[in-house]
């Protein structure tokens, strides 16, 4: 009889957690106010079994840009407990890896830091620019210097100066670090740069965090990476990779941050909900966290009008302008191609 009764009351407290742990899902998933982010995704917390069920895909695939790392990362965390039935999964192999894979049909989305090409965009990728990201110049501590100007910036990247004391610093031989070939990173600075593989690295490192341990442990040294990954940042023609001053347009070196869609896929419930987190209060502020300026969303990208309550900032102030968002920004002062640029000052 002690044994009957021991099992049962073992048996009971099984049941119990059982119920306990399907009592908790239930609630992270259905207990909370909807939102105007879960309305726009369709409710893909409930659906999500049912979902899987019918076939459809609850996996979303991000590939490209390694300077997205961490902000792709901060949402995908967000983005997944909004939504327990989904999964997000990466590889940072670079943008142009990216685009390809969404063309390619292995990524759902594709993170780029670069402007598309035609040709891109001719096989099918869609440019649905987030925000804009700044590109901060860092430097060794060792090299004595504080800033330069942009012309200054163009002939040490071209070869043209050796040794940091020509520019008042120590007397150290510089040293150039770089970007992959196919980098956004380093297309778009050498684009606006105007410098297109005239650039003499002596090292081209596959990474942001690799380039800034590349700096960090070389004296002699200086790089170029994402505002948010930078230390020992240098100013340009006097001024700071800050976040206004990337709004307003005084700093010039900045690069857009695209998440890359293809044919096919406007309507996809599951897309919808992740672009409209991105744009969602939570998403506004991860993006100021990793110090990017988000674009205003426009209703000629992916998604439809998105709910104003559900942005934020720059966002919830598109169309009460009249101008779709835009004001004209300020000239950079920086000696610099702008080649293709967007007016961002909000």
């Amino acid at each position: 009889m002690q044994k009957l009764e021991k099992m049962l009351r073992d048996r009971s407290g099984l049941l119990l957690i059982l119920a306990g742990a399907a009592l908790i899902f239930g609630n992270v998933c259905s207990s909370r106010a909807p939102s105007a982010a879960d309305g726009q995704a369709g409710a893909v917390c409930s659906r999500a079994g049912q979902m899987k069920q019918e076939g459809h895909i609850t996996d979303l695939r991000i590939v490209g840009s390694s300077s997205m790392e961490k902000y792709a990362d901060a949402l995908a965390e967000g983005f997944m407990e909004r939504y327990p039935g989904v999964t997000v999964t990466f590889q940072f192999t670079g943008s142009s890896a990216g685009i390809a894979a969404v063309t390619g049909g292995s990524a759902d989305v594709g993170l780029s830091s670069r402007y598309l090409t035609e040709v891109e965009k001719a096989a099918g990728a869609s440019e649905n620019i987030v925000g804009f990201d700044g590109i901060a110049i860092c430097a060794n501590p060792a090299n004595g210097i504080s800033g330069l100007t942009g012309e200054q910036l163009s002939r040490l990247y071209t070869g043209q100066i050796a040794y940091w004391s020509e520019l008042g610093g120590n007397d150290l031989p510089v040293v150039l670090i770089g970007r992959e070939a196919g980098s956004g990173t380093r297309v778009a600075f050498e684009g606006l740069l105007g410098l297109a593989e005239q650039c003499t690295y002596a090292n081209e490192l596959d990474s942001t965090g690799a380039v800034m341990a590349r700096i960090e442990a070389t004296p002699g040294a200086i790089g170029y990476v994402s505002l948010e990954a930078a230390e020992g940042i240098l100013s340009l023609d006097g001024v700071s990779p800050s976040l206004e001053n990337i709004r307003r347009g005084s700093y010039p070196l900045y690069r857009p941050f695209i998440m890359v869609t293809g044919e096919g896929q406007k309507g996809n419930e599951l897309l919808n909900a992740w672009f409209a987190y991105v744009y969602s209060e939570e998403g506004s502020r991860i993006a100021e966290k990793m110090k990017i300026v988000m674009k205003p969303y426009s209703s000629g990208s992916l998604l439809g009008p998105l709910p104003t309550r559900l942005m934020s900032g720059a966002a919830a102030r598109v169309g009460q302008r009249g101008d779709g968002g835009r004001k004209q920004g300020r000239r950079g002062i920086c000696r610099i191609n702008a080649g293709r640029r967007e007016n961002i000052e909000i």
